[in-house]
């Protein structure tokens, strides 16, 4: 079935450019082997969702690939496709960056300089993440729907999903600069002992969440503004302020794989360094290089 318009509601206010999309589908289908490769190698299995994110995002681009060999008369499938995955990925990303934190705590005996109980930082932020992406998934298949009204709800749902996704941001990067502030003054003796370089995966935690939380905003403008609006209408934003940024965290995660922290958690396991792979070996966190 083949769509410009649904009741005056335009797919697209632009053609979508072939070569945009093709370098991101590029882009996404490379981090993603080697997220796929890192993750069947060092068994991190908290790291699924964000890998599951990069499966999203690469089908979200090759959908929008498809979209531009069609205009004018765009179909519905591609659409709803590059709508959809591309929106909600950054909600699996969040998933593994929430459960992160939580092993580090962990593996550093810091629960006492932790803002919020362990058995309970998971819980709470993983929820809100579900909440926004339940939101964020259904206002995209309303606005897939065949009617401006569906479209105008849909796209209220999404903004109420991007707030939630946003206030849990906030709340999670506020949380971890208190657990930093806190380790820094009064570490914990294993921390101090155990050779864990803590404040490195810290960081690559606070970069990888400011990404999601611009790109989050963003969002919110651009669904704010309505379907008449500036953002929505010029493409060159999508690809710098989500799917630019979206790539960037998953190179991060290549730079400081989670499998480091979870070799820690087990007390021994392979840890990804890029293309290499190095075994740790016991709580004392020797490297010993491997195949």
């Amino acid at each position: 079935m083949e769509l410009t318009t649904r009741s005056g509601f335009e797919y697209y206010r632009y053609d979508p450019s072939l070569a945009a999309a093709v370098i991101f589908i590029i882009c996404f289908l490379l981090t993603t082997a080697l997220h796929t490769f890192q993750l069947i190698r060092t068994k991190t299995l908290f790291f699924i969702p964000s890998l599951v994110g990069g499966y999203f995002e690469w089908i979200g681009y090759c959908a929008r690939a498809v979209s531009s060999n069609q205009s004018p008369n765009w179909t519905l499938g591609p659409y709803i496709v590059q709508s959809l995955l591309p929106l909600v990925a950054p909600a699996l990303f969040a998933a593994s960056i929430y459960m992160e934190l939580g092993r580090l705590i962990v593996v550093l005996h810091a629960e006492k300089h932790s803002l919020i109980r362990v058995k309970w930082l998971t819980k709470i932020f993983v929820t809100g993440d579900v909440l926004s992406f339940l939101l964020q998934a259904g206002g995209a298949g309303l606005m897939a729907s065949h009617s401006q009204s569906s479209a105008t709800n849909g796209s209220h749902i999404i903004t109420g999903g991007l707030v939630i996704q946003i206030l849990f941001f906030g709340f999670f990067i506020i949380s971890t600069a208190i657990f930093h502030h806190r380790m820094d003054s009064s570490p914990t003796p294993y921390s101090l002992s155990s050779g864990i370089d803590w404040r490195r995966l810290i960081w690559v935690l606070y970069s990888v969440s400011v990404l999601i939380l611009v790109r989050s905003i963003y969002r919110l403008i651009e669904y704010i503004q309505g379907f008449s609006g500036y953002l929505i209408s010029h493409e060159a934003y999508l690809y710098v302020f989500d799917a630019l940024l979206m790539f960037v965290v998953m190179l991060l995660f290549h730079v400081v794989h989670p499998s480091e922290l979870n070799a820690w958690l087990k007390s021994g396991g392979l840890v990804s360094k890029g293309f290499r792979f190095e075994r740790l070996q016991g709580a004392t966190g020797n490297l010993a290089e491997t195949a």
